[in-house]
């Protein structure tokens, strides 16, 4: 060993060992369900690479079939660089690789799942997209940060650049979608508020730009839902009190007490019965099934929530339904504008993993936190991309 430790420590790897090496590798079987047909050879750490190779072993002869690569710094597992799971299955039968796909065509045609952890990252979510896997999300549910022109407000100078912010978060999402699956953003108009006496309010359709992006980024509409938040709950805005007052024509202003929840999927030739039928494990199907008291509209009455952490946080009523109504057990859930974590939640309540990005230190450092509460002991087992990982000794139980 080099005096100042090992190569993976000088590296300032994420993954430090063989055992961490083999952790992750088995995650990845028992998703494509070979975790008992397979054993591990000796991982080996290729620093030219900045990869570690674990070998795989048919666990009956304890013959070499084929190998998991892992990113040393990131801990992903590379899908493109290891070895497939159809290729696997041919050498575990003893069959001519070459007749692999012939015999996969020949199958329910079902696809893999993805191998990603729970996952919290800090940065710019335009750029930890495009360290992520591709296909490695089955939903993305999200709320964007609003868009307001307020001088203390300098993300975006113009709505124009906004939305092309927008535009690209939802352009990466996309390959790291998997086919056919959906892509959820609750948003709202916005309110800017009027300079000065002599200058009117605006207010911005931006569900209606988020359509565009949405069409000209690959995604199909699917639905169009509306959340309704008790009466009275926009009379914070101050719109609508004029018109109470005067009741003059041309000064009505609704109240606004509904925001929407877009919903899209990823472009494809396949029907959305093909996600259900050639899901590779039908159990995790059938434990997704809704019960009957689900919502048979497209409006949904939920109460805002509140947190004091948060200016802006949604509900976890609004996430379990996305969640239950648009993936199944055991699916990952992607926010790339995570906040304080609401969608990981509510994804680990309901069996699912998550993957959330975000940009703040303060949000981040609350997600790492409540993850403890989520997942328990298993909250060691978390990805972390661009911030501590979570140490066992912090754990509460």
């Amino acid at each position: 060993m080099p005096r100042n430790g090992t190569v993976s420590q000088q590296r300032n790897y994420r993954v430090l060992d063989v055992q961490a090496a083999k952790e992750i590798a088995l995650v990845w079987l028992e998703r494509v369900q070979l975790e008992r047909a397979i054993s591990f050879g000796l991982p080996e750490v290729d620093d030219r690479y900045h990869i570690w190779r674990v070998p795989l072993l048919n666990a009956a002869t304890q013959e070499r079939i084929g190998e998991v690569v892992i990113d040393a710094y990131t801990s992903l597992l590379l899908e493109d660089k290891s070895t497939t799971p159809t290729v696997l299955e041919a050498r575990l039968l003893g069959r001519n690789e070459s007749a692999a796909p012939a015999a996969k065509s020949r199958s329910n045609g079902t696809y893999a799942l993805s191998s990603l952890r729970n996952t919290i990252a800090q940065g710019d979510c335009e750029h930890v997209l495009q360290d992520l896997p591709a296909s490695s999300a089955d939903l993305v549910f999200t709320s964007p940060p609003y868009y307001n022109a307020r001088p203390e407000y300098t993300d975006y100078v113009t709505y124009e650049e906004y939305l092309l912010k927008i535009r690209k978060v939802i352009q990466s999402a996309h390959r790291v979608l998997a086919e056919g699956r959906f892509f959820v953003m609750n948003i709202s108009p916005v309110l800017v508020r009027r300079a000065s006496r002599s200058e009117a309010s605006k207010r911005i359709a931006v569900p209606f730009d988020m359509h565009r992006l949405f069409v000209e980024e690959g995604y199909d509409f699917i639905d169009d839902i509306i959340w309704e938040k008790p009466e009275g709950a926009g009379w914070a805005t101050g719109r609508g009190r004029r018109f109470a007052a005067d009741r003059n024509p041309l000064q009505y202003k609704p109240v606004p007490v509904t925001e929407y929840v877009l919903v899209y999927r990823k472009n494809t030739s396949k029907l959305i019965d093909w996600n259900i039928r050639a899901h590779p494990n039908q159990e995790l199907v059938e434990a997704s099934h809704i019960g009957d008291d689900y919502e048979r509209t497209n409006i949904w009455r939920i109460t805002p929530a509140h947190d004091p952490r948060h200016p802006a946080i949604f509900p976890v009523e609004l996430a379990e339904r996305v969640i239950s109504y648009y993936s199944f057990k055991g699916d990952v859930v992607l926010d790339p504008f995570a906040g304080a974590g609401t969608v990981g939640k509510a994804a680990s309540k309901l069996g699912r993993r998550f993957v959330l990005i975000e940009r703040d230190p303060k949000y981040v450092a609350i997600i790492r936190e409540e993850a403890k509460a989520w997942l328990g002991k298993d909250a060691t087992q978390v990805l972390t991309i661009n911030c501590a990982p979570i140490e066992a000794t912090d754990m509460l139980f």
